[in-house]
């Protein structure tokens, strides 16, 4: 029995629960691929060619697929977009989300070329979808464009010189035509470049045309900024073109309400880019060129836009005796501003409110002001004084003034100029008398104290308290410092891995300031001069002078610090050397400064640089090859233990040619180890046979008769297998 064929909707519901299983799980791309591109090989509905265009071009724009595995996903899907694009009748989402995929494959695409330069049948269904996309790039729809644009952008940019792509990083961004051998026979660089550049010309063409489609120009805009800043020899050339770009001509023509969105779109665009130029390169030669345009840009915008914003004036009255304009001028003064009266206030007193309340309705004068809040109230009284009349305000104000004067008056005259208390002015309007109860008993008593004084109090001893000091705490047991000091170490090294790390280019050498920045390397240098240091002339050897139980706390928190600086490193020592070699240098100068003081001074830069490189050994494996050669080359001392520790690395032999190229660093850039490195060669030679072929290409110039000594090892071998094959 056949299976009952499945309906449009069904189908994409089916397809919609494939699509949530990718993006729930990438590694599921390829093979939903695979299953989704026989849908659109025979003629199939246009909602299942939508949907499947539509996941093409998020698939190939996604950010959580590797890059080496949409290199491979774009070969498979090339000949499905180039039928798709070739169809003429094809609907006009289905080719916008396929031009959008091709300008996500495109970079892949082009990088498979330069490594497989025989697969010819893959670059030529490329070059039909770029022929058939710039074909289309004129007649097709805004949307459909406006995607032909961003197609020509990823064009240019790889067929135009650049950086080298970094592997690491797979951005598609990287690839370049710096990238492609100049003998190539599918891709010759000359005519890419010169493709490139006439496809430039053609994307700039829509500023040099009076083209007033505001998508289009902003699309173009949109693009060129990723031309600008990964292209710099042609960023000058395009900066010279928008110069030259006035979005605001338009603006000369009959203003329509899209033409004026239109206008202003264009301008923003021009504008927020070329700002946006200017703060990623200050720098920049056309600099002022470019504030000169986006200053004049500004006036041009506000002189257009504000002048057609603003309302036509009355026209002033030319003839007194028309009688329309005396009727408009009655007007005007009839709705003159009346005069505004402010009641004078009754005899008596009166409270604050009551002086500046200038209103007469009593239900108005009863409204607690102090239950709203106190931002309405801002915003209220805000407004109030931008829309309030200039003259109304006047005579408010003057009214609050007469009120103010007139109860200076009625105040002063209820003073008695006999019975006046001294100190008060008969002219003082701004005295106002106190009206308080009658004084109680205990007051009264007071006063007469005050008047006549009591000589057994006033001879009476002085009754203030002595100097009061907190008693002394506890001295901490050795026990107790150590545990607080480890405390505060750990807690300094948490906030020292939540900082961010900052690279700078010049350090103040062992001299700088250890808390110039709070940054991690100012916590790293705090670190070690707290454990490098502090113990300058606390340390001593000899038997006749004990330490004292603080040396001793200082002691034990040194090592602690130490400790966890080792701990910190091995962690993760490959992006922690930097720490390292500044933490060992730092002990190297304390124990030059220690043994000039004293000839018995205990010395830890040793100790602690054989420590750390017992930590990175065991983890070291051939990439670690720059980690290495930095370490051994910039600690300050090399002593035959660290050269131990290198020969130790020869018994792996995917660590040999890591220690033999720190020992040829070694042994060229520092004279005075010379020796010891051709010491410790010469013992890697005896010990570790299968060094030899690799110790021999390093070090035969550099050892005389090392070549010989190997011809006599293999003779020797062969020597004893002809003697034990006779036996």
């Amino acid at each position: 029995m056949a299976t009952p064929a499945l309906s449009v909707e069904q189908q994409i519901k089916q397809l919609d629960d494939a699509r949530k299983l990718v993006l729930s799980d990438s590694s599921h791309y390829p093979l939903i691929i695979q299953g989704i591109l026989p849908i659109v090989a025979t003629p199939a509905r246009v909602e299942l060619r939508r949907w499947v265009a539509d996941f093409l071009a998020e698939t190939f724009a996604s950010p959580t697929i590797a890059s080496s595995q949409k290199e491979t996903m774009s070969l498979i899907v090339l000949e499905t977009l180039k039928n798709l694009i070739e169809n003429p009748s094809e609907d006009a989402a289905v080719v916008k989300s396929v031009v959008q995929t091709a300008a996500s494959v495109y970079p892949l695409v082009f990088r498979w070329i330069i490594n497989n330069p025989h697969d010819t049948m893959t670059w030529e269904r490329m070059l039909a979808i770029k022929s058939r996309i710039f074909r289309i790039w004129d007649t097709a729809a805004p949307g459909v464009r406006i995607c032909c644009i961003k197609f020509a952008q990823r064009v240019v940019l790889v067929q135009t010189k650049g950086p080298d792509a970094d592997p690491r990083r797979g951005g598609s961004l990287e690839v370049s035509l710096s990238m492609v051998p100049p003998d190539h026979k599918l891709i010759p660089p000359k005519s890419l470049e010169a493709e490139a550049s006439g496809l430039l010309d053609r994307m700039l063409a829509v500023f040099q045309e009076n083209i007033s489609d505001a998508v289009l120009v902003d699309a173009t805009l949109n693009s060129l900024s990723i031309l600008i800043r990964a292209r710099p020899h042609i960023a000058n050339k395009i900066l010279n073109v928008i110069l030259n770009f006035n979005p605001l001509k338009q603006a000369n023509s009959p203003m329509t309400p899209k033409l004026r969105v239109m206008v202003k779109s264009m301008e923003k665009t021009t504008r927020s880019l070329l700002v946006h130029i200017l703060k990623r390169d200050p720098q920049n030669p056309l600099g002022p060129r470019i504030q000169q345009y986006v200053e004049r840009m500004m006036r041009s915008r506000n002189d257009i836009f504000d002048e057609a914003s603003r309302k036509r004036g009355a026209p002033e009255p030319t003839d007194g005796l028309d009688p329309a304009k005396r009727q408009k001028l009655g007007a005007q003064v009839a709705n003159a501003t009346p005069k505004f009266l402010v009641p004078p206030l009754t005899p008596g007193p009166h409270t604050i409110a009551e002086l500046f309340t200038v209103t007469g309705d009593e239900a108005l004068k009863a409204f607690d002001v102090a239950q709203l809040s106190e931002d309405l109230v801002v915003k209220i009284g805000i407004t109030i004084l931008q829309r309030i009349d200039a003259d109304t305000l006047k005579q408010a104000v003057e009214g609050v003034r007469q009120r103010y004067k007139s109860l200076g008056a009625s105040q002063a005259e209820l003073l008695n100029p006999e019975t006046a208390p001294l100190g008060v002015d008969e002219d003082d309007d701004d005295y106002e008398p106190d009206f308080s109860t009658a004084e109680t008993e205990e007051q009264i008593l007071n006063k007469l104290d005050i008047i006549s004084p009591d000589p057994e109090k006033v001879n009476a001893p002085d009754m203030a308290l002595g100097h009061f000091t907190l008693p002394q705490p506890p001295p901490l047991t050795l026990l107790q410092a150590t545990e607080v000091g480890q405390g505060t170490v750990l807690r300094v090294f948490g906030v020292m891995q939540t900082l961010e790390e900052k690279i700078k280019k010049t350090k103040g050498g062992l001299n700088r300031l250890a808390a110039s920045a709070f940054d991690r390397d100012a916590w790293i240098t705090i670190l070690t001069r707290l454990a490098t240091r502090t113990l300058t002339g606390l340390e001593n050897t000899d038997e006749a002078v004990k330490p004292e139980p603080s040396d001793l706390e200082q002691e034990s928190l040194a090592n602690m610090i130490r400790e966890s600086l080792r701990r910190y490193i091995i962690e993760d020592f490959r992006k922690r050397i930097d720490v390292a070699i500044a933490w060992l240098c730092e002990e190297w100068y304390n124990d030059q400064v220690q043994t000039k003081a004293s000839e018995n001074a205990v010395l830890h830069y040793e100790k602690w640089v054989l420590k750390v490189m017992d930590g990175m050994v065991p983890y070291l494996d051939a990439s670690d090859k720059n980690v290495l050669i930095r370490f051994v080359s910039e600690i300050p001392g090399l002593s035959p233990g660290v050269l131990e520790r290198l020969k130790e690395l020869c018994r792996n032999p995917a660590t040999v040619t890591i220690a033999l190229m720190s020992l040829l660093f070694l042994h060229m850039q520092k004279p005075p180890a010379r020796q010891m490195v051709l010491g410790a060669v010469e013992d890697i030679w005896d010990t570790y046979e299968d060094a030899r072929p690799f110790t021999l290409k390093l070090f035969a110039k550099h050892i005389p008769g090392l070549g010989d000594r190997g011809k006599i090892e293999d003779v020797k071998k062969e020597t004893n297998g002809m003697e034990a094959i006779a036996a």
